[in-house]
């Protein structure tokens, strides 16, 4: 039987991908494909492991002993969720090391929601109540990627971010309920967060010829206006329930469409951010950096326990 040419061999993956078939690490794919899905895992994978510093550093000045064990387990499960990603990129040729480095060069790009400031206790909790219900809104419909690895990775970090949710909403309504000043605290986390949190499903797609391309092959099943409709339309009744305002003047229930209107995010600030302009750009490197060179010691003596093990 003959061998299929470039062209045959990819109109048979779109019609695996069109049947709904995942495709697996040793199955042949267009080069765009991996490319695309060594970008999209591993900057997952870099947000994973720089969202553990906004909220890393309020480990030690949590209000009670029961919310610093909560903070230390979600900061934890961040850890764990960058190295299930980093291990689903490598399924694709791409070293960890590599990665890494990019990261650490400040060449890779990650989430810009993790290159702002967390000045109080309230960004603890916005961030695991509007941040983290924005990733998992993102993450399940991921879990339906036709890269078979990453899908896989998708369904169990969105187990335990549900959790994270749980977390920062319990944060938040203790602060509504709470004193002047803390409803205070809570509307200006609110504030702060909402733009940001808007940016993080990224530009319309018009705009990126890599969410064209994601969503042909399926690598993910929504676009991005489709996945912040759904956040903005999930989280504004809760904002207001809670007696917080949401910072967008313009932002009303359509009663034609039943979907809330709300003003764009400015794309520009979010280009600047992603780019290594943000606040907190230069700090989170550093952080990542330092930890990086801390643990030399420990990846050496690895090396060497796995070299004498192959003698």
């Amino acid at each position: 039987m003959a061998e299929l040419t470039g062209e045959e061999r990819l109109v048979e993956f779109e019609r695996r991908i069109d049947r709904g078939e995942k495709v697996e690490p040793g199955d042949w794919m267009p080069e765009d494909y991996r490319r695309n899905l060594i970008r999209m895992i591993s900057q997952h994978a870099h947000s994973e492991i720089v969202g553990q510093l906004p909220e890393g550093k309020w480990i030690p000045y949590a209000p009670g002993f029961r919310r610093k064990l909560t903070l230390i387990a979600k900061v934890q499960d961040e850890a764990g969720h960058g190295q299930l990603l980093y291990r689903a990129a490598e399924t694709l040729g791409k070293t960890r090391e590599e990665m890494i480095d990019e990261l650490l060069s400040g060449k890779a790009k990650y989430a810009n929601v993790f290159n702002y400031p967390t000045p109080t206790w309230a960004d603890v909790g916005v961030i695991g109540w509007l941040v983290d219900t924005a990733a998992v809104i993102n993450q399940t419909m991921l879990a339906q990627s036709s890269y078979g690895p990453y899908a896989r990775a998708m369904k169990r970090i969105c187990y335990e971010e549900s959790f994270h949710i749980k977390q920062g909403y319990d944060s938040i309504v203790t602060l509504a309920k709470g004193t002047a000043a803390q409803r205070s605290m809570a509307q200006d986390a609110v504030n702060r967060w909402w733009y940001p949190t808007l940016m993080m499903s990224g530009p319309p797609d018009a705009m990126s010829v890599h969410s064209q391309q994601a969503l042909r092959w399926r690598i993910k099943t929504k676009s991005n206006e489709q996945v912040r409709q759904e956040f903005v339309d999930h989280i504004v009744p809760q904002i207001r329930a809670l007696g917080i305002s949401v910072p967008d003047q313009e932002c009303r229930l359509d009663g034609t469409t039943g979907h809330y209107r709300y003003s764009p995010p400015d794309w520009e600030e979010l280009k600047r951010v992603i780019s290594g302009d943000g606040p907190c750009n230069k700090e989170r490197l550093e952080v990542r950096r330092k930890a990086h060179e801390e643990g030399r010691w420990v990846r050496e003596a690895l090396q060497a326990h796995q070299t004498r093990k192959a003698v």
